[in-house]
């Protein structure tokens, strides 16, 4: 089911590593073009684009885009206590740890009457993506909110798809979760013309554009974000789900096995990785997965996902080998089933997990990180979601007189260097008698 990558006895340099890294290139391809179109259809057209999309995508018309409030009291009203407690816990860790990440500001003074205050100041308004095509996400709901009310934004307008087995309406799951947060602001649109509707906004539903946009989704939704990029801000394109696993000899091989299949259940273009010094492992997980894989709920979704050109046990010389493809592939979630694990050597992943009792999954739910990460190998740049996403650093200059004086020569001096002599004569105008 799994293909097998073979780079031992081979000493790859970092641009042959980047090519032996598997991805699903043709389907990124695809989204971006397809994304921007859909995004661009409903700057121009609005409330039309986004029903024609709805009927097309969701087969779904006539529903209440802008969601009532009466909806989201009867969500949460009818939600499963044993649910809503499990909702509350996620909430509460997810707060916990994202208030370790709003920085406290900082006030550098350079001389007498001399002073830089460095804060970090919240956006106004943002647009959060949850996804509802395959499964329905509440835990992503609490991903996206939770971080963006502890950093101090204000509004919070969330988007996810209309349900048809719900007459249009959005999951109820999800708008209870969404109503325990006090977000009342909610709209049934799904997909790239969601993250379009959030940045561009539609009069005809209420909708006013918004400064950030986050959220997970497919690749369409990962595409649909670039699309914006610039007119409003985004985290990082968190589009199909990605798992690689490093493990040796030590590991066991149900555990990695079920850890590849529980990613692989996302959707048919996640990408599942294992990559070992050990060919006894990758023989055994191979057994492992062909087992389990077929007695899963989402068997044929699970067997695409495996079989895709994204997916692969890939066989190394030795752990530094492994630590060099990981970070070359740069992997939403990293596994480490080493019987040494040395996390801090591998440096790009969205989320590092280490040891046998730290699944993915409990990175999804419970384990008070954030569940939105990068994806696509943008981990070797970008973070995952968190506070300081809606954070903007900013300095603030506070000079006296006699604080510029002693820096006025410098300016004027470096103004005449630049050809830029207004500037100079900017200052000087403060000492004119």
């Amino acid at each position: 089911m799994l293909r097998t990558i073979d780079l031992r006895g081979r000493s790859l340099s970092a641009t042959e590593l980047l090519a032996a890294v598997p991805r699903a290139a043709a389907a990124r391809e695809e989204a971006l073009a397809t994304a921007a179109r859909i995004v661009r259809d409903v700057a121009e057209r609005g409330e039309a684009a986004l029903r024609e999309q709805a009927a097309q995508f969701d087969g779904v018309e006539g529903h209440a885009i802008r969601v009532p409030v009466e909806h989201l009291v009867e969500a949460l009203s009818g939600l499963d206590p044993a649910v809503r407690s499990s909702l509350e816990e996620v909430i509460r860790r997810v707060r916990q740890a994202s208030a370790a990440q709003v920085p406290v500001p900082v006030v550098t003074d350079l001389g007498p009457g001399a002073r830089v205050t460095q804060r970090w100041q919240p956006v106004r308004r943002v647009g959060v993506y949850v996804p509802g095509g395959k499964a329905v996400y509440p835990s992503s709901v609490v991903m996206n909110v939770v971080p963006a009310q502890v950093a101090g934004v204000t509004e919070v307008a969330l988007a996810s798809p209309p349900q048809r087995d719900q007459d249009g309406r959005v999951h109820p799951v999800i708008l209870a979760a969404a109503h325990l947060l006090g977000v009342t602001e909610v709209y049934a649109m799904g997909g790239a013309g969601a993250i379009g509707a959030l940045a561009h906004g539609v009069e005809g539903i209420g909708l006013a554009p918004t400064d950030v946009v986050t959220g997970p989704g497919n690749n369409f939704v990962a595409a649909a974000k670039r699309a914006v990029a610039g007119l409003v801000g985004t985290d990082s394109e968190a589009g199909a789900t990605e798992i690689l696993v490093v493990a040796d000899d030590s590991a066991d091989a149900r555990l990695v096995a079920a850890d590849l299949i529980s990613q692989a259940e996302h959707d048919e273009q996640a990408a599942a990785l294992l990559v070992t010094m050990s060919e006894r492992l990758a023989s055994a997980v191979a057994d492992e997965i062909a087992e389990r894989a077929v007695r899963t709920r989402h068997a044929r979704r699970v067997a695409a996902a495996l079989a895709g050109p994204q997916s692969a046990i890939v066989l190394v010389d030795d752990l530094q080998a492994a630590a060099d493809f990981s970070n070359a592939y740069a992997p939403e979630h990293l596994e480490l089933h080493l019987d040494d694990p040395h996390p801090e050597d591998f440096v790009n992943a969205g989320a590092v997990f280490v040891g046998a009792h730290t699944p993915v999954s409990l990175g999804d739910y419970l384990a008070g990180s954030n569940h939105i990460l990068p994806t696509g190998g943008q981990a070797r740049y970008s973070s995952g979601l968190s506070a300081s996403t809606f954070l903007r650093p900013q300095q603030v200059i506070e000079y006296d007189h006699a604080a510029l004086a002693a820096v006025r020569e410098a300016i004027v001096t470096l103004a005449n260097a630049e050809a830029l002599p207004a500037h100079g004569e900017a200052v000087e105008a403060r000492f004119d008698a």
